[in-house]
């Protein structure tokens, strides 16, 4: 008898965390689902997790095993954590990836980087058109984020029609991009929505969001009495907050000038997609000296602390040919992330320590792109779907969003990475746990969770590292005496020879102890060093260090 066909969600990044999103559905008989793929994000390694990566995504394993079952990938914004895994990863998928316009741009920037093929990046237009991939029907819902044309997404199936929320704000006067409205999700519950996959990010926040819009006057206010160079960080990809900044700059009389590629290419793009229709002109960086300092507003990269960023540079000295001097006025219009606290505590003190006038206030001068718990309200309101799956957040998001849902009368589903849902036919539940992981981007190349190569690093990097290099001649006997190299290690003084001399006689001593038979077995001779290299560095130092012994035979 064959399998009856069901409909699934299953998150792989994303679902208990904030970042790394990768959402797949699938309908069809259990195992032979037709595939699609909604977004494709990084998250960002900090020191303390991931020392020396790049990026941190999504491990695509599962969905890459079924890459002959996956029809299409769905981009719903241009944010990297939905979109900056797309180029780096789209070798192991291969499949059509739609967008929308300024997102399409952004997406084939990226495939263009990683030397994919751009013609994959098909380019589509909004709701109520609709894209077909497989049994899946598509289209992208207009509405207001932090970045230019954000989509939910609405995929109807056979079984039932599904609206991805992807990010949202409740914004009806956003600036730049397009208005929440209110009546195109009303007109999508009242044709029926079987469940809707939304964003959690906010849930704990008890007030209405504020508009984009609201911020105006208060920075504009700030350029007006602020006495010395101004510089501004914010999010690259918030086009509407640069352009509130610039334009306030400009009516206090400033000339703007850009730092950073990444807020230049996002301006760039805005313009020629179309989303933005005007921005006040620009000076070149190099052109500065020309303008008196009280008559610059610099808009910068770097609001999260990134170490190679405008803001990082400018905060430790000279960048660009601009310099910081007492009683500058620095402003974050920004949030600071989750895990980025310290990078930004850092760039703070160092501009205190320079006498810049540093202004960090999330209230008066920034807005968040996520909706408050009354705006997650109301998009239940207005969708009324058969069950709500929360996502983008963590568990502690996820549950409290699901807390929600049932306070308004809807039924709800906590499903972190990793948990399949069945969504139709019948009740929709938990019916899988697949296992979930992480890939890293290291310099250039791709490793895994499983690989061992961070684990490694963390160990070296908290324990340092000795090497150990043993010599053994034809006859099966040392030779030459044994060398030691530490790294990360401080000294013991009271040891004659030092840390690494009093470990090389050590091991010369136990090696001239050792049997025939044993000094003929590389794990053997590995152990004794191991062993040994472990015992006195930790009577020593307390410490057990990372260690790596290097065998070498001479052949008779």
């Amino acid at each position: 008898m064959a399998k009856p066909d069901r409909l699934i969600y299953l998150p792989l990044g994303g679902a208990g965390e904030i970042g790394m999103n990768m959402y797949v559905y699938g309908y069809g008989p259990e195992g032979a689902e037709r595939l699609i793929l909604v977004d494709v994000g990084v998250t960002f390694p900090t020191m303390e997790n991931a020392p020396g990566v790049e990026l941190i995504m999504a491990d695509p394993a599962w969905v890459q095993a079924r890459a002959d079952r996956l029809e299409a990938i769905f981009i719903t914004h241009a944010h990297e954590d939905h979109i900056g895994a797309l180029g780096i990863l789209f070798h192991r998928l291969r499949v059509p990836v739609y967008a929308r316009r300024f997102t399409a741009a952004i997406a084939q920037n990226k495939m263009e980087r990683a030397g994919q093929d751009t013609a994959m990046v098909h380019q589509t237009q909004a709701w109520p058109h609709m894209v077909h991939a497989g049994p899946f029907q598509v289209g992208f819902v207009p509405i207001a984020h932090s970045i230019p044309e954000c989509s939910s997404l609405l995929i109807e199936t056979p079984l039932g029609r599904i609206l991805h929320t992807a990010d949202f704000k409740v914004d009806r006067t956003p600036v730049v991009g397009e208005p929440f409205a209110d009546d195109a999700f009303r007109a999508i519950g009242d044709a029926g929505v079987l469940a809707m996959t939304c964003d959690s990010t906010n849930v704990f926040q008890p007030n209405p969001g504020r508009s984009e819009a609201t911020l105006a006057e208060p920075i504009r206010a700030l350029m007006a009495e602020a006495e010395g160079m101004v510089v501004a960080t914010t999010f690259a990809s918030n086009v509407a907050r640069l352009k509130t900044l610039a334009e306030a700059g400009r009516d206090a009389g400033r000339k703007i000038i850009v730092l950073g590629r990444a807020m230049n290419t996002m301006l760039k793009t805005a313009r020629t997609s179309e989303v933005l229709d005007s921005f006040p002109e620009t000076i070149d960086p190099l052109d500065a000296d020309t303008v008196p300092r009280d008559k610059l507003l610099v808009l910068a990269t770097g609001s999260q602390g990134e170490r190679r960023a405008a803001t990082a540079q400018l905060a430790q000295g000279r960048f660009m040919g601009l310099e910081l001097r007492p009683g500058d006025t620095y402003l974050f219009s920004s949030k600071t992330i989750p895990g980025n606290e310290v990078g930004v505590a850092r760039i703070l003190n160092a501009l205190s320590e320079r006498g810049v006038r540093a202004i960090e206030d999330d209230g008066r001068y920034h807005v968040s792109g996520h909706p408050n718990r009354p705006d997650l309200t109301l998009m239940h309101d207005l969708v009324r779907p058969g069950v709500v799956v929360p996502m983008h957040g963590e568990h502690r998001h996820l549950s409290t969003h699901a807390e929600l849902a049932r306070e308004l009368g809807r039924p709800a589903i906590v499903a972190p990475n990793g948990a399949m849902v069945e969504l139709a036919p019948g009740a929709p539940r938990i019916v899988e746990r697949i296992e979930t992981g992480r890939v890293y981007l290291d310099g250039t190349q791709l490793i895994g969770a499983m690989d061992g190569i961070i684990r490694d690093r963390l160990r070296m990097a908290i324990r340092g590292h000795v090497t150990v290099s043993i010599l053994i001649d034809e006859a099966g006997k040392p030779l030459g005496g044994t060398w030691v190299e530490t790294v990360g290690l401080p000294e013991a003084p009271r040891l004659r020879d030092g840390l690494a001399g009093t470990i090389e006689a050590d091991i010369d001593r136990n090696l001239a102890r050792m049997k025939p038979r044993d000094l003929g077995d590389d794990d053997a001779v590995e152990q004794l060093a191991t062993r040994t290299v472990a015992r006195i560095c930790n009577d020593t130092i307390g410490k057990k260090p990372f260690c790596t012994v290097m065998i070498s035979r001479l052949e008779a």
